[in-house]
């Protein structure tokens, strides 16, 4: 079975969601859904203070807390 494309999907996706919701109710769907503006990859440095060692370091500490209690 070959992998469909991202286009081949997102048709099979439309037409799925017409014949489900129908146009009118299919649009409000997916107007439903804020993409958001920015770039995750280059701006998540300025939201994410801790490395993945620190992270690790932090969920290993809370596991031996819950282990204790």
């Amino acid at each position: 079975m070959k992998a469909k494309t991202i286009n081949e999907i997102r048709k099979d996706g439309f037409e799925i969601l017409a014949k489900s919701l129908g146009p009118i109710e299919m649009v409000r769907f997916i107007q439903s859904f804020d993409m958001g503006r920015g770039d995750y990859t280059k701006e998540r440095s300025q939201w994410i203070s801790e490395n993945l060692d620190d992270i690790f370091k932090d969920i290993k500490k809370k596991r031996t807390r819950v282990i204790a209690h």
